[in-house]
């Protein structure tokens, strides 16, 4: 039963005779400084650990909340109307209060703790005043519950204090955050960035990792929210497309930790690199991701760069890619499509298996006499030149490439 309800027009505080009100309020406000010197004592000797902050006059905060927290309930007790309801509550010292809590990284649990102490020391000492006003229990029962109402205002001013200076703290760490992501993510440095980036690191409690991998993320919707990847990786969502920074990304646990906490995203991670060289990382990613655009590799899911390297090498540099094919198979441009096609996909077997015919059969899906008329027919278009190791080197490249791309084909017999 809430203290706005039970000290109502009809409640038993309300028959108490108004001196009697005026004379126990005038008793209380009169000890409300010794009260609060007692329950001050009190909370420091439960709880040693809170900090003590003092005002510019030298007198501790707490004592001085304490102490207006019991005035402004008494007085309200005494005001004309003679109900209670909720009292307005002080609210500048018991925000700060909940703001000097988050600020150090404390739960609100202690603080709580302490103002319950308080509502039990003060009801005994109204208690206590009663009994010598001679004001009937089912009063003072009343009054109790009116402070348990008014101690839910307190706990109200202090957790906004406390939520005002968890968003400050969280607004501050992501600038630092997104501070040290650029640094780190920076093309050139002016000399060693090794000194700045430890510098910046310590300032958001971040341990400078010896390796890092670089990443780049695709949004699997406008307002989807920031994935769940732990403590230690960085990640930045304020871009278009969010990147991050995976510390020590080959310890043990932590690609499964990022494959849960990135499940249902897209994007690609950059290999590992030096933590002074994570702009390289991710560039690799950043081309990953080009690539997964164009269907060129496998979108849907988060792809690591290790894993792709021939794709990243090879499909890349198209310009240069595309020039050299066009020198590099010019002899079967004269060929029909299909025939040149398969040509082509026999060509890059034998230059991977450097075998013979039954080897390049088995891969190739065909007979063996089939491989032996192409290979014979490639001999004839190309020359001495499939025996040179360097144009050799050059066919099987850009016949990779094609293939990634897409432009072989299925072997046809």
């Amino acid at each position: 039963m809430t203290a706005s309800r039970t000290l109502t027009a009809r409640s038993a505080w309300h028959a108490v005779p108004r001196h009697q009100v005026r004379r126990f309020a005038e008793i209380a406000l009169a000890e409300a400084p010794a009260l609060a010197e007692e329950i001050m004592g009190e909370i420091r000797r439960e709880y040693p650990h809170l900090p003590v902050v003092l005002d510019d006059s030298g007198e501790p905060m707490a004592l001085i909340g304490i102490r207006r927290a019991i005035e402004a309930f008494v007085r309200h007790l005494a005001q004309g109307d003679h109900t209670v309801g909720r009292p307005t509550v002080p609210p500048g010292v018991f925000q700060d209060f909940g703001r000097g809590e988050g600020r150090g990284g404390r739960s609100l649990d202690a603080l709580q703790a302490t103002y319950r102490m308080g509502v039990r020391m003060a009801w005994r000492r109204f208690a206590e005043i009663g009994q010598r006003l001679d004001i009937p229990p089912p009063a003072m029962y009343e009054l109790v519950d009116a402070g348990y109402e008014y101690l839910d205002g307190l706990v109200d001013q202090s957790v906004r204090g406390y939520a005002e200076a968890a968003a400050r703290q969280a607004g501050e760490r992501l600038r630092l955050q997104r501070r040290l992501m650029d640094l780190m993510l920076a093309e050139h440095h002016r000399g060693d960035p090794s000194d700045a980036l430890a510098e910046r690191a310590a300032r958001i409690g971040w341990p400078v990792p010896e390796r890092v991998a670089a990443g780049v993320l695709l949004r699997p919707a406008r307002e989807a929210v920031a994935p769940a990847v732990g403590q230690g990786v960085l990640l930045d969502m304020e871009h278009e497309r969010p990147r991050m920074i995976v510390p020590e990304p080959d310890a043990a646990g932590r690609r499964e930790l990022l494959d849960r906490a990135l499940a249902g995203w897209s994007g690609a991670i950059g290999p590992p690199v030096p933590v002074t060289e994570a702009a390289k990382s991710l560039r690799w990613a950043e081309a990953a991701v080009r690539l997964m655009e164009r269907g060129l590799l496998p979108s849907g899911e988060v792809l690591y760069c290790a894993e792709h390297t021939e794709a990243l090498v090879l499909l890349q540099p198209e310009e240069l890619i595309d020039d050299l094919a066009l020198r590099c198979l010019a002899p079967l441009a004269h060929c029909a499509p299909a025939h040149g096609q398969r040509l082509a996909q026999t060509l890059l077997a034998w230059l991977e298996t450097r075998g013979g015919a039954p080897e390049v059969a088995a891969r190739l899906g065909v007979h063996p006499q089939t491989v032996r008329y192409r290979l014979r027919q490639i001999r004839e278009l190309f020359g001495g030149s499939v025996d040179d190791p360097d144009r050799r080197f050059e066919l099987e490249l850009v016949l990779r490439a094609h293939r990634l791309r897409g432009l072989l084909g299925n072997a046809v017999e």
